[in-house]
């Protein structure tokens, strides 16, 4: 569905300031749902005015950008609030796999936003005589009930000589690592509602960026970049181990991961990758010098921020251009690229479609956040798809990789169990 100006064919967008709602969560008033929510901040909107379905090529995110500038470009705007995230607002999920169809843009048809600090607005697309948006409290959504499992592509027993197959091609030279992701099927006895599964995440793990877009819903710990007006930045991680089961074994674990050569060289290659995409982009561009630890309520992680100035002639690139130069990122495919992802192919026997590809949200001024689609599900009917995957090096055990899908894999069942 579009909605248009009858006079001029055009968008018509309003942004007006509004009272703090509090939980942008709770506002939402049906089950399909757009969101990326970090800390309690970010954009939470409904309705369709805009939509496209992108096929597959590795054009995707150019014919993407056509796309949107073919609907901000021409729209009839009224901004009062003038901030980031404010005017019309696209949200999007792309394929991991040039090869996949199914790549999505969504311009709500409203959107409530707050940046935390006090401020907060509503962003309507209307057309003339239609009323604003409805930002009332949503009534109570049921949870998933009677929920069955089953393995997806792989057993863990199969994904396990996957692992094997992987560390077999890498010690005999053929690339340096590899990223296999596993899947799960969790059946439900109705629909099941994404606010339930969004609304679970954003409480537990607020730390993350909380998402949803077109059925694909989760709480990715990976920030792929960010922009704001000529900056920009990027939260790479690479290397985990899970929390210790009280403050020693903690730290125990944490300076373990520090240490280890595995995960460490893990890291390195995610975060070349994410300098390889970013740096000739960029006047300045900052990388921290070590990784540091970065701590969830399941897991830890080496992690390593990015800042750097976009050059004058790069900041006509939207925060999706930006997302689009950096997939993808050794983080979730491996180095070479090339070879990586010709292997993983080969090893996974599944369609990754949306999940390890760019998800977020891009405004009209090309300001926009984008992370990658991790601990996340596709949801569609009665039917979750949970994946979860890791990054596969010479020193890989596949007993322990199997071991840490389990803990990745954890957040997203109990989201939907209770």
């Amino acid at each position: 569905m579009r909605v248009l100006s009858q006079e001029t064919g055009r968008l018509v967008v309003r942004t007006v300031a509004v009272p703090d709602p509090g939980d942008l969560l709770d506002r939402l008033p049906q089950p399909d749902v757009l969101a990326w929510i970090h800390q309690g901040a970010g954009l939470a909107g409904w309705g369709e005015a805009a939509r496209v379905t992108l096929p597959a090529g590795e054009d995707r995110f150019t014919a993407g950008e056509k796309w949107l500038r073919s609907v901000f470009d021409p729209a009839d705007v009224d901004d009062q609030v003038r901030v980031r995230g404010t005017g019309p607002v696209a949200f999007g999920s792309f394929t991991f796999d040039a090869s996949s169809d199914g790549s999505v843009l969504i311009v709500p048809r409203t959107v409530l936003g707050r940046d935390g600090r006090g401020l907060a607005w509503l962003t309507t697309v209307y057309g003339p005589g239609e009323p604003d948006g409805d930002t009332s409290p949503s009534p109570a959504v049921a949870a998933p009930a009677d929920l069955e499992w089953r393995d997806g592509s792989l057993t863990g027993e199969q994904w396990g000589q996957a692992v094997a197959e992987a560390v077999t091609a890498i010690k005999a030279g053929r690339l340096r690592k590899v990223v296999l992701a596993r899947d799960v099927f969790a059946a439900a006895a109705e629909p099941i509602d994404a606010r339930v599964l969004l609304g679970r995440l954003a409480d537990r793990y607020p730390e993350c960026f909380t998402f949803a877009c077109d059925g694909m819903v989760g709480a990715t710990p990976e920030l792929l970049v960010r922009r704001t007006g000529r900056q920009v930045s990027a939260l790479v991680l690479g290397g985990t181990l899970p929390r210790g089961a009280d403050l020693a074994q903690d730290e125990a674990l944490g300076d373990e991961l520090l240490a280890s050569a595995k995960n460490t060289e893990e890291h390195a290659y995610a975060v070349a990758s994410i300098r390889a995409g970013l740096g000739p982009l960029c006047d300045t561009l900052e990388v921290d010098p070590h990784p540091a630890l970065l701590k969830f309520p399941n897991l830890q992680h080496l992690g390593t921020r990015i800042r750097g100035t976009l050059a004058e002639n790069e900041t006509q690139k939207s925060a999706l251009a930006l997302a689009a130069a950096v997939h993808p990122p050794a983080a979730v495919c491996g180095t070479p690229t090339a070879t990586a992802l010709e292997l993983l192919r080969d090893l996974e026997h599944m369609d990754r479609e949306r999940y390890a590809g760019p998800v977020g949200w891009v405004d009209a001024e090309g300001n926009g956040e984008w992370g990658i689609a991790l601990r996340c599900a596709q949801l569609s009917g009665h039917t979750a798809r949970l994946f979860a995957g890791c990054g596969i090096v010479a020193g890989s055990d596949p007993a322990a990789e199997i071991a840490e899908t389990i803990v990745k894999l954890k957040p997203r069942r109990d989201a939907l169990e209770g």
